[in-house]
């Protein structure tokens, strides 16, 4: 975008010459003072190595000084001559002898007919007399004469820059077109519940959203302008991948934001994602839902005594059993996990801070929930050293550390099964020569190390 170039004043090619007149009088000044100068050093007269400020003094008075009248080409100084204040002057190192020329600044002031090269190669000055017209015009307030040729050229110029009222027009739509989040979330939301729109149109819009929601204020502002009811209500869609995105969006909200969790708690949330866990869904859809749901129970009691209640647990072991369900094994362990240690943490922590009122709520809340009885009960002291016998190394990581959490109800149940008993001793064998290889390689304390003390830890309680 170009700006408007401001229009010159009737008078400013006058003040120019003005300028031009002042600029000449220094030359007078060369009379009384030395003049400082551009010393170029040069290899040759093409090349220009350095630039320094020098004091030009002349052999004597400076009253007996030649001043030199620069030009646009580089004339020889001859020994005792001086030049005007702001010149070019350099160094030839091939002859020796220092040459001038006009300074930048100098040239900036010169006008087009008087910057143009005559054909002896010398660039003619303003005359005294062109002078003396200029300032009498310019005491008698005349605007000096154009020619069609320089009326042209300034209509050219002009026609290359917009006018400013266009450029403003232009700057106050830009600020119209600028919208803030709650506002896109608003159009989007208007966008997916309009009637015309189409499910590639209502897709792409819960894509928008997922984007949008990872911020907490974003997400709020989603609940409270009811755009988290429809993504809930599109958890019912027939279209797999309507249930996929939006059990990602609804995920993506409810992650560390306890406004949101209780918002979708309030919506029915929990009943439809332990639904569609129960029935058959594609494995995209379900690894979605199961990440939504996570969001949801995380750190969340209210939330984690309701599934206990809807039959959340049965529905996770199901799901722990089912063909084809490998992949979400891992997850379900982990998601019990979490359940486990968020009691014991806030348990141990209610010791030692300053209780209040929120405090106590949250303890009371996590003592009405009885997971580790539940987890006997339905067989989960044999579904997870299943995971055990999975050859990824994270897997197994997360299966130890749940049995080791879960040791308490199933510590009867473990000492009793050979087929973990043997599996503890193989995984014992492995991790130690894998740690040997670790601390060969000077990794002392390694990842493999952190297994085989797990494995260790396990074993000796076992015992």
């Amino acid at each position: 975008m170009m700006f408007g170039r401001p229009k010159a004043g009737p008078s400013s090619h006058l003040k120019n010459v003005v300028i031009l007149v002042v600029f000449s009088l220094h030359f007078v000044d060369i009379l009384t003072d030395k003049s400082l100068s551009a010393l170029t050093v040069v290899d040759n007269p093409e090349s220009t190595v350095e630039d320094e400020e020098v004091h030009l003094d002349g052999e004597g008075d400076t009253e007996d000084l030649e001043v030199v009248q620069p030009t646009l080409l580089w004339q020889t100084l001859k020994p005792g001559q001086a030049v005007p204040i702001g010149s070019h002057v350099r160094l030839n190192l091939q002859t020796g002898q220092r040459e001038v020329r006009l300074g930048e600044e100098q040239l900036k002031y010169l006008g087009d007919k008087h910057r143009e090269v005559e054909d002896n190669g010398k660039a003619p000055l303003f005359s005294t007399q062109e002078l003396k017209n200029a300032l009498k015009k310019l005491k008698e307030g005349v605007e000096p004469e154009t020619t069609e040729q320089e009326e042209t050229a300034k209509e050219s110029v002009r026609s290359q820059f917009r006018p400013i009222e266009e450029l403003k027009k232009d700057m106050a739509q830009l600020d119209i077109l600028v919208e803030t989040d709650s506002q896109i979330m608003a159009r989007l939301v208007a966008q997916f519940n309009g009637s015309s729109a189409s499910l590639e149109e209502r897709l792409k819009v819960l894509l928008d959203l997922e984007y949008l929601v990872h911020q907490v204020d974003n997400a709020q502002n989603l609940a409270s302008m009811g755009g988290l009811k429809l993504v809930i209500e599109s958890l019912n869609s027939t279209d797999h991948r309507m249930q996929e995105n939006a059990a990602f969006v609804l995920g993506s909200a409810l992650s560390s934001n306890p406004v949101v969790q209780v918002e979708a708690v309030d919506s029915g949330a929990l009943q439809k994602l332990l639904t569609m866990l129960a029935t058959p869904h594609p494995m995209a859809v379900k690894k979605k839902v199961l990440f939504a749901l996570a969001a949801l129970l995380r750190h969340f009691p209210f939330a984690q005594n309701h599934f206990l209640k809807l039959g959340g647990l049965h529905v996770l072991g199901e799901l722990f059993r089912g063909t084809g369900g490998e992949v979400l094994r891992v997850r379900v362990v982990t998601m019990v996990y979490d359940m486990i240690m968020e009691k014991e943490l806030n348990s141990q922590t209610g010791l030692d801070i300053i209780p209040d009122t929120a405090h106590q709520e949250r303890l009371h809340q996590y003592s009405q929930i009885s997971l580790l009885p539940l987890l006997a009960e339905q067989g989960w002291c044999g579904l997870v050293p299943e995971l055990l016998e999975s050859p990824e190394h994270d897997w197994r990581e997360k299966a130890l550390r749940a049995l080791l959490a879960m040791l308490r109800p199933c510590r009867g149940h473990f000492q009793h099964d050979r087929g973990l008993t043997d599996v503890l001793g193989a995984l014992r064998g492995q991790y130690q020569e894998l740690v040997v290889m670790e601390t060969s390689l000077g990794e002392e304390g390694g990842y493999f190390g952190e297994i085989l003390d797990l494995l260790n830890t396990l074993v000796l309680r076992l015992k």
